[in-house]
């Protein structure tokens, strides 16, 4: 068997979707982390999350940036092909947001009730999402629902490429959406609508997105997955470690084929800010704790998918057991002690849930 040298790195095809958190990947690749661990990256930027799926269940792409919840939609098979995953690790928290009309926005601040003026509008309410099972589809339910609006009855809930949801805020195809950043800020920045809730404030510290690959990738290449994993953990430290390095990071993720945005408007979201609390703001690492794949968390995103009746309710009380073979909690161990990662006391844990019913 011949081993490869680090002159010879081994290449590895990764999926992203224009989002601020996929900032740890392209730094990754910018720094040249990944050649540190044996490894090149090559990254695609996708369409849809639809379409960043069906290319890492095809074996097109080796890992992707995924929603978490995402995630166990696929492996659950809910609305779309089955199919073993793996998280390998979290790549950030917080950094979503839930954008309205303007007219909305209005009538909202001025006190009025959603479900009151969603009724005075002249068509049903439509509402984006980006994946039905993925993390924004469950942040957009809850909101609406904790405002007495049926998410599944009383409006129109669509699936939107994130990059498309501003223009169709602005030409009145939408009322709302949920999406990762910067596409809420773009929304402000050009007029079309108004952020009325950052998830961060509903949830601070909330999981979000993760490095997901297939399972057998995971299972029958350990030594890769572990070398992808040190690499990535790596960038998302360097990310929190220095705001000149989000900075950085900025004027990257402005390249066309990153995001595409300016820098400036990408550096909104991701520089600290006096109106936004250090625990609600986009963090990519938060001494490890944004990293590790926990279990718990699962546990709480497939209780949403009972909660909409997109699943039938446990069988038995460990019903979830299969959860601990898609965190991957022994490789991402493994790659934090090779980086010298701490890991947190709360390693299996986590925080208050976003929704608790």
């Amino acid at each position: 068997m011949t081993t490869r040298a680090p002159a010879d790195p081994r290449p590895l095809d990764i999926g992203f979707m224009p989002l601020l958190d996929a900032a740890p990947l392209h730094v990754a690749v910018r720094l040249g982390l990944d050649r540190g661990h044996g490894l090149q990256l090559r990254l695609h930027r996708q369409a849809s999350w639809a379409g960043l799926r069906d290319r890492l269940l095809s074996g097109e792409l080796d890992a992707a940036h995924a929603m978490e919840a995402m995630v166990l939609g696929v492996q659950t098979g809910i609305g779309g092909p089955r199919a073993d995953l793996a998280i390998l690790l979290g790549l950030n928290r917080n950094g979503q947001a839930i954008t309205v009309s303007s007219v909305l926005a209005d009538a909202l601040a001025a006190g009025r009730p959603l479900a009151e003026v969603l009724r005075t509008l002249p068509r049903r309410p439509v509402f984006a999402q980006t994946f039905p099972t993925g993390t924004h589809a469950l942040w957009l339910y809850d909101w609406l629902a904790r405002q007495d609006v049926d998410p599944m009855l009383d409006v129109e809930a669509v699936t939107l490429p994130p990059p498309q949801m501003p223009q169709a805020l602005a030409t009145g195809e939408l009322d709302g959406f949920c999406a990762g950043e910067p596409w809420g800020e773009q929304a402000e920045a050009t007029g079309a609508g108004r952020r009325v809730l950052r998830s961060g404030q509903a949830w601070p510290g909330h999981p979000e997105k993760v490095l997901a690959c297939r399972r057998d990738f995971a299972a029958l290449q350990p030594e890769l997955a572990t070398a992808l994993t040190a690499t990535v953990l790596d960038a998302c430290r360097w990310l929190d470690a220095d705001v000149g390095n989000r900075e950085q990071a900025a004027h990257w993720l402005a390249a066309p084929e990153a995001i595409g945005l300016p820098a400036e408007r990408l550096a909104a979201g991701l520089l600290p800010r006096a109106d936004v609390p250090a625990d609600e703001a986009l963090q990519f690492h938060a001494g490890g704790a944004a990293n590790v794949p926990r279990v718990s968390n699962g546990r709480w995103f497939l209780q949403q998918f009972r909660r909409w009746r997109w699943l039938s309710p446990a069988a038995t009380d460990d019903g979830d057991a299969w959860l601990a073979d898609v965190y991957r909690l022994d490789g991402y161990r493994e790659a934090a002690v090779r980086v010298g990662v701490e890991l947190p006391l709360d390693e299996t844990g986590t925080g208050a849930a976003f929704a608790s019913s």
